[in-house]
């Protein structure tokens, strides 16, 4: 799909995708529409997608995406209900903020330890 770049125009709606969203979708640079809504697509929405100056039109609504949205660009001006139903997804426009912490990961409880000193 990445590789035809002159598309101006997606729409994947309701085709039962699985996965996650392909990070080949950044070569898509014409794109002005991306639905990937009513799919059961998974994981993160791919930062690479910022790069997608043309995009005015972005929905994954109905999935099961998780992970922050993307505040680049063009995507704080998508609307709320281009996320609906994908409950692990957080940032703006949404209302649940995203967790950002410091903590290292148990494997580096003695650096953590150091750097409490």
């Amino acid at each position: 799909m990445g590789e035809l770049s002159q598309l101006r125009s997606i729409n994947l709606s309701n085709n039962f995708l699985t996965g996650s969203i392909p990070n080949s979708f950044q070569n898509l640079k014409n794109v002005e529409s991306l639905d990937l809504s009513c799919n059961k697509l998974s994981g993160e929405i791919p930062y690479e997608l910022a790069g997608l100056t043309s995009l005015s039109t972005f929905n994954v609504a109905y999935n099961n995406l998780s992970g922050r949205v993307p505040f680049e660009r063009q995507f704080p001006t998508c609307e709320k209900k281009s996320y609906d139903r994908n409950r692990d997804l957080c940032g703006v426009p949404l209302p649940r903020n995203c967790l950002i912490t410091n903590q290292l990961e148990p494997e580096h409880e003695d650096e953590k330890e150091e750097t409490r000193n």
